[in-house]
C-alpha cells in the first residue's frame, strides 16, 4: 500500500513538472538610462508620427516609469529589407550605444520578391542575416526583441495572397528568436487574433492598415502594446 502510495506522488510530481510553463523568456525590469532603438523599415519610420508606435512606446515609457529617464530612438528607412538594416547597423543602431534594441522586419523581405524574387530576400540570407544582426547587437551589450513580420492585407487568414510566405519568414523570425537567444515579440499572431475578432466583413485594409501593409491609428496602438507587454512585464 505505502510503495503504492510512492508511486502515485512521484508520478503526480512528474507530471506536474511536465505541464509547468517555461519562463525563460521573461523579459528583465527596465532599468535607469535605457537607451531603446526601434530597428525597421517605412512602418517604423512612420512610428515616429504623433500617433505612431514608437511614439505611444516612449509616451508610455515616460508616463509609466519618469524615473527612469528612457530615451526612446526610431531607426526605420523605407524600403528596407534585412540586408539593408545590416548595411547601416553600425552607424543608425550600435553608434547609439542602445541597451536594447526592438527588431521589426521581414515585409519588405517577402512583398519586394512577389513579382521579383531578386529583389526580395531569400529564407537563407533572412535568417542568416537577422542572426548577424542580432549577434552584434548582443556583442554590444544590448538585448534584443525580435518582432515578426505582420501583414500584407487584412482578409481571413490563409487568404491573402502572401499569407503562406509571410507565415513561413514569421516562422524563421521565431527560430531565430530560439537560437540566438533574443525576446520574441509575435506581432504576426497578434495581428490575426485581432483581425479575426475585428474585421468580420473580411475587408482587405483599413481595420490596422491604411494600405494593407501601413498602420493606421488602431494598428500602431495594437503594436505599440504588444511590445509593451514583452519589454515591461
Amino acid at each position: 500500500m505505502r510503495l503504492n502510495r510512492l508511486c502515485l506522488i512521484l508520478t503526480a510530481a512528474a507530471l506536474a513538472t511536465t505541464a509547468a510553463p517555461a519562463d525563460d523568456k521573461k523579459s528583465p525590469p527596465l532599468k535607469k538610462g535605457e537607451r531603446i532603438v526601434f530597428l525597421g523599415d517605412s512602418i517604423t519610420q512612420g512610428g515616429v508620427s504623433p500617433k505612431g508606435y514608437v511614439t505611444l512606446v516612449k509616451k508610455t515609457l515616460a508616463e509609466k516609469h519618469a524615473d527612469l529617464g528612457a530615451e526612446v530612438i526610431g531607426a526605420g528607412v523605407s524600403g528596407n529589407k534585412v540586408p539593408d538594416l545590416q548595411k547601416r547597423l553600425e552607424k543608425d543602431v550600435l553608434g547609439k550605444k542602445p541597451t536594447l534594441v526592438v527588431i521589426y522586419i521581414g515585409i519588405n523581405d517577402v512583398w519586394h520578391g512577389e513579382k521579383d524574387p531578386a529583389r526580395g530576400t531569400s529564407p537563407e540570407k533572412y535568417e542568416a542575416g537577422l542572426k548577424e544582426i542580432i549577434g552584434k547587437i548582443k556583442d554590444g551589450g544590448a538585448r534584443v526583441v525580435l518582432c515578426t513580420p505582420t501583414v500584407i492585407g487584412e482578409k481571413k487568414a490563409g487568404t491573402n495572397k502572401l499569407d503562406a510566405k509571410l507565415d513561413e519568414y514569421a516562422d524563421l523570425s521565431r527560430k531565430v528568436a530560439a537560437d540566438t537567444g533574443a525576446q520574441l515579440c509575435d506581432l504576426r499572431t497578434a495581428f490575426q487574433d485581432y483581425l479575426t475578432k475585428n474585421n468580420a466583413a473580411d475587408n482587405e485594409k483599413g481595420v490596422l492598415t491604411t494600405d494593407r501593409v501601413h498602420l493606421n491609428e488602431a494598428g500602431n496602438k495594437l503594436v505599440a502594446d504588444t511590445i509593451l507587454a514583452t519589454i515591461d512585464r
